[in-house]
């Protein structure tokens, strides 16, 4: 049966003149899902016990569920496993900033990408989410906290740009201004370098911010952590940036985890100033979480700040992220791998 949330408006206005009923019917309907966000029709208020019974016979709500969260005693980050119908899990994360409260939504259960420093990654890939999956992970949080989300990030489990048709539908659903009208500006996309879709996202010409996972300056360190590299080579996906950076007049966000003894050295850094300076860019430095199952460490902070001096002394814009929910696993696929295991 067709999920009713995963409808975009033209398509549920199409749904509507199927059942024989008029188009201002769709207004009313998108706003209770999308807007008010109910999860099912006996919440539609102002809609007739027909219409709700004829939606009944062909569509469905996409079900999910909090099926564990914990919370940060030292700031105010919450962390969820959430379950959706078919029994499947993800993460999602709560973190509240001063310029607002952002959700980090997955894209899909598990990742084949296989990057060596995260926990996503470990217990394999199973399925892409739908639209209406991403967009649960943001009900659910808003709904439990009792809090607006204004920011998204696209950074949980999952590679967003090998799931790009569901990716970029949650996108225009979410800024729909008759919905949740997040502007697209307030939404990050993380991906690893699926360079044939950074193209097709440059050409939809969506003003998200797009940030992409770097994390070596060389070909050879990025292979050696990072298993999609072989197949789009540095070069390739820097040349792919230069276009999307120039089709969107966007600027670009590079991620770099900085990894003890592996990519944190001034040497490193200098390679980096080399391949991005001139370039509309900034680098997102991120101190890497410990992941057991490969005994990944993190830079020295003193470490990282030498880092991030040498590349802006050489005109690369250069921050750290700022650590939230560190006592609670925070960071991608760590708390989903412990459910699993329980």
């Amino acid at each position: 049966m067709k999920k009713i949330d995963n409808l975009n408006f033209e398509e549920l206005e199409k749904a509507m003149v199927d059942i024989g009923e008029p188009k201002f019917r769709t207004k009313q309907i998108f706003d209770w899902i999308h807007n008010k966000t109910v999860d099912s029709f006996d919440g539609f208020a102002n809609v007739s016990k027909k219409l709700k019974e004829e939606l009944l016979k062909n569509y469905e709500f996409t079900k999910a569920s909090i099926e564990l969260k914990l919370e940060s005693e030292l700031d105010e980050t919450k962390k969820y496993v959430i379950m959706f119908e078919d029994r499947n899990v993800v993460e999602s994360v709560f973190l509240k900033y001063k310029y607002g409260n952002t959700a980090c939504i997955s894209s899909q259960v598990g990742c084949k990408m296989g990057c060596h420093f995260c926990a996503s990654t470990k217990n394999g890939f199973l399925r892409n989410l739908t639209a209406a999956e991403m967009l649960r992970q943001i009900y659910l949080i808003q709904k439990d906290t009792g809090e607006k989300i204004s920011n998204v990030v696209i950074m949980g489990s999952g590679e967003p740009l090998d799931n790009y048709d569901n990716v970029v539908k949650f996108l225009k659903l979410i800024n729909d201004e008759r919905g949740q009208n997040i502007s697209m500006r307030k939404i990050t996309v993380s991906t690893c370098g699926i360079v044939p879709n950074i193209y097709k996202l440059a050409d939809e010409n969506i003003p998200i911010t797009l940030a992409i996972s770097l994390h070596a300056p060389s070909q050879e360190k990025r292979e050696e952590i990072m298993p999609i590299a072989a197949k789009y080579k540095l070069p390739e996906l820097l040349k792919a940036c230069d276009y999307y950076i120039n089709s969107t007049g966007r600027r670009l966000t590079f991620e770099y985890i900085m990894i003890k003894g592996f990519n944190d050295s001034l040497e490193d850094a200098e390679l980096l100033c080399k391949l991005l300076k001139h370039k509309l860019v900034n680098m997102n430095l991120i101190p890497c979480n410990y992941v057991r199952e490969v005994n990944i460490k993190p830079s020295a902070n003193l470490d990282i700040e030498k880092f991030k001096k040498l590349l802006t002394d050489n005109g690369v814009n250069a921050t750290v992220r700022r650590e939230l929910g560190s006592d609670i696993n925070a960071a991608c696929g760590q708390l989903r791998n412990d459910f699993l295991k329980i």
